[in-house]
């Protein structure tokens, strides 16, 4: 078992930033990658970016080089620093974990973009 929990959300101007958390805790060991996805009004979840236990990262085409991923292993956080902020980055973001065999979901924070 895997526990996630988001936060960092919350109502931002267009050109802003924020910084979102996802502290895990449980079952956390071997080969896994964690990510951050989005899901939109009306929308179906995306794939916003990962990071894999070896460090290798990957991005939606849509933030690349707006949004940042990382952990901090010591504290089993994941982070996704987003800047140069969007209206249609408007979603409610999910912390991701996928393991051997196990795919866990947070219950999500809320990202609200003001233009």
């Amino acid at each position: 078992q895997v526990q996630l929990v988001e936060s960092g959300g919350g109502l931002v101007q267009a050109g802003g930033s924020l910084r979102l958390s996802c502290v895990a805790s449980g079952s956390i060991f071997g080969i896994y990658v964690m990510g951050w996805y989005r899901q939109a009004p009306g929308k179906q979840r995306e794939s916003v970016a990962g990071i894999s236990s070896g460090g290798r990262t990957y991005y939606a085409d849509s933030v690349k080089g707006r949004f940042t991923i990382s952990t901090d292993n010591a504290k089993n956080t994941v982070y996704l620093q987003m800047n140069s902020l969007k209206p249609e980055d408007t979603a409610v973001y999910y912390c991701n974990y996928q393991g051997v065999g196990m795919d866990y979901w947070g219950k999500g924070t809320l990202v609200t973009v003001s233009s």
